[in-house]
């Protein structure tokens, strides 16, 4: 009886010190993710979203999570095809940022925007998003309204 008891509390226990999921693939080959977004964004002619952040990034949490359920969902879900590129603690994928004019010492998330056949069309080069938690919903949607405009 106790083998389960203690097999339930290492598992709660585990569970506890996992951490929030993550919303970046650490492991993605972020070109290959690139050139696969941009085929389907020419499909659907829309421009491509590239999205710089980390998994440990609060601002990073907060930008998903108004994609997904804030008032900026329904504006990025019919303007953008999305690719999100994992800059970890700003050892990776760099190169990627620095070639579509992404300063990441400026601050994460950080986006790109592409036109389906891969010319950018705008890049947060000031470090627009990087006070995501403060601009809150509503900026985030009022910055995103002012980029979908410019990416037409």
């Amino acid at each position: 009886m106790r083998l389960p008891t203690a097999s339930l509390l290492l598992a709660a226990s585990l569970a506890a010190h996992a951490g929030p999921p993550a919303i970046y693939d650490e492991a993605a080959d972020a070109k290959a993710a690139i050139r696969a977004t941009l085929a389907e964004a020419g499909q659907a002619r829309l421009p491509v979203l590239v999205v710089f952040g980390a998994n440990w990034c609060g601002d990073c949490r907060m930008l998903d999570a108004s994609f997904k359920t804030g008032p900026s969902a329904p504006l990025i879900a019919a303007s953008f095809k999305v690719v999100k590129v994992d800059v970890g603690r700003f050892d990776r994928n760099v190169d990627i940022a620095e070639g579509y004019r992404v300063p990441l010492k400026k601050g994460i998330p950080a986006v790109a925007v592409l036109s389906p056949e891969g010319k950018l069309l705008y890049a947060t080069e000031g470090g627009e998003l990087a006070n995501a938690r403060k601009m809150g919903d509503q900026g985030v949607y009022d910055f995103f309204s002012r980029v979908t405009v410019s990416a037409k």
